[in-house]
């Protein structure tokens, strides 16, 4: 995993000797804005803006997502770094050509290019600004906000609002339930280091999976029948968990298939049109059980499970 340490690069796995074998999260560094008021000095200009992605990272899926629902793959260009992440971090791939930005060779140099003495862990998705050099934020929650809102002016779908003011509320409170117990608690889960810090987590990872299939009962979005940036922020989780969840980081108890409404709503958006782009469970695997020695030694990524996300479903009617 490593990180940096002044702007130089120290290959070290997460410390949980300090937190009773818990793993603790970091808070995002860049937290720069893209606004369209001109009130910060990024403004959002085409073809200013490249986007640092893994087809494997959760966080940077939710970005990829919202690149293609608003229509900005023609604003925004995107790299997307190597699935496996080694002693080195997330490095790009020479087959895919690359850095075309900066031409490093891995995404800790491009930190290090915005901030010379950056501390801290290297991470996706991370929002570069071609004109003042630098990363504008690397907070995906930040970051598909400014992308539901700020590049209207060149969006192919301007009218699609994500985050829509009356649902604010319901939205936010169902982020602050689903980011610490289900986002974050299968990491949780699959980081931890001690068995009574990997069963809390595990717990609130399934208590929040149940409430989540008996709300979805009644009704086909979390917040109604508007597809919202809670749904946005949920899909890339479900979408990874019997695949990696469910074995690599033991959230072992139910897999997401064992949830009738849970799995239709999750096919549901999968099937909305752009979000299947955005997924690659091929890179998904590769990345988990080949970049975690300290829980899969081995590297072997399994072929299973078969999953039909294409399989037909119908959620319009509730």
């Amino acid at each position: 995993m490593g990180k940096l340490i002044e702007g130089v690069w120290s290959d070290e796995w997460y410390d949980t000797s300090k937190t009773s074998g818990r793993f603790v999260r970091k808070d995002s560094q860049f937290r720069g804005w893209v606004s369209a008021d001109g009130t910060t000095r990024f403004a959002p200009d085409r073809d200013r803006y490249h986007l640092y992605v893994s087809y494997a990272c959760p966080w940077a899926h939710r970005a990829l997502i919202y690149r293609a629902l608003k229509g900005l793959e023609d604003v925004i260009s995107v790299t997307a770094v190597d699935p496996y992440m080694g002693s080195g971090g997330w490095r790009f791939s020479s087959a895919d050509d690359g850095d075309p930005i900066l031409g490093k060779e891995a995404l800790w140099e491009v930190y290090v290019a915005a901030d010379p003495r950056y501390t801290g862990r290297v991470t996706v998705p991370a929002l570069w600004d071609r004109s003042e050099g630098t990363i504008v934020n690397n907070e995906s929650s930040e970051i598909i906000r400014m992308l539901n809102s700020e590049f209207n002016s060149s969006a192919k779908n301007p009218t699609l609002d994500l985050y829509p003011e009356s649902l604010r509320p319901e939205i936010d409170a169902w982020n602050d339930r689903i980011y610490p117990n289900l986002n974050n608690g299968v990491y949780r889960a699959g980081f931890a280091t001690t068995q009574s810090a990997y069963e809390e987590a595990v717990g609130l990872v399934f208590s929040t999976l149940d409430v989540l299939e008996e709300h979805l009962t009644r009704q086909r979005y979390l917040c109604g029948q508007a597809l919202t940036e809670a749904d946005i922020r949920l899909f890339p989780t479900l979408y990874r968990f019997d695949a990696v969840y469910y074995g690599h980081f033991k959230c072992s108890v139910r897999r997401l298939t064992d949830y009738p409404h849970l799995w239709a709503y999750a096919r549901d958006i999968f099937q909305q049109a752009g979000v299947a782009s955005t997924c690659d469970l091929g890179q998904i695997k590769l990345h988990y059980y080949g970049s975690h020695p300290t829980i899969n030694p081995t590297g072997v990524v399994p072929l299973g499970p078969e999953i039909d996300w294409l399989a037909p479903v119908s959620r319009e009617r509730l």
